[in-house]
């Protein structure tokens, strides 16, 4: 009895630690940082691999906003605060964009490679973020105008890649979705100021250049 009693002990207070790093995180994105969030849907309690969300083939199942909306996201402390209290175990959205970093994305093991092959080149980098089957580049804010001119300058560019810009969004860490746990594969200085990211040019140029070099085959995932 005593062994059970303090295995539930411990698992309580593991529970307790994550909320507690939960708001947290959330708290740091949006008052320290000024980046605008909301908390995504919950995977499926009846089936952790299933989405909470209406659709029964949800792709991102606990990674995206749901209820309340992608508009809703905020940088309101008071907000943030009740969102977290009341849903402590909600992932953290990032609505990507407008003062907000965006995103480049691609599959976990190409860009495992790829990130290797930049930090051989001294390339600076910002924080990147790692989920289960795709890692994430965050970059400066950039239009569509400029996202448009910078593919169509290229000859060639892997069709895995995503863009997460303007009225996008991404699941930030340390968030917990049906695919596992979202964490960081690098992570922001410590600080209080937003952490530093680099045009959407310089790392879709490093990005193809490195997956044309080394070979890296980028399934579309």
């Amino acid at each position: 009895m005593r062994e059970i009693l303090g295995r539930r002990r411990r698992l309580l207070s593991r529970r307790n630690d994550r909320r507690s790093e939960s708001i947290s995180a959330a708290l740091t994105f949006a008052t320290a940082w000024r980046w605008p969030v909301l908390p995504g849907v919950a995977p499926d309690p009846e089936g952790r691999a299933r989405c909470g969300c209406p659709d029964p083939e949800c792709t991102v199942p606990g990674a995206h906003p749901f209820d309340p909306g992608l508009l809703a996201a905020t940088t309101d402390e008071r907000m943030v605060r009740w969102w977290w209290t009341n849903r402590p175990t909600a992932p953290i959205v990032l609505a990507t964009g407008g003062r907000a970093p965006c995103a480049v994305s691609l599959p976990a093991l190409a860009a495992s490679r790829a990130l290797a092959a930049l930090d051989r080149t001294g390339m600076r980098l910002g924080p990147v973020v790692a989920a289960q089957h795709r890692w994430a580049f965050l970059v400066a804010p950039y239009s569509m105008e400029q996202l448009g001119d910078l593919l169509y300058a290229k000859d060639f560019v892997p069709g895995s890649l995503r863009f997460h810009g303007e009225g996008g969004y991404l699941a930030l860490p340390p968030s917990e979705t049906a695919h596992g746990e979202i964490r960081w594969e690098r992570a922001p200085l410590p600080g209080s100021a937003a952490p530093w990211v680099p045009d959407v040019e310089a790392v879709v140029d490093a990005v193809v250049d490195a997956l044309t070099r080394t070979g890296v085959s980028a399934p579309e995932l």
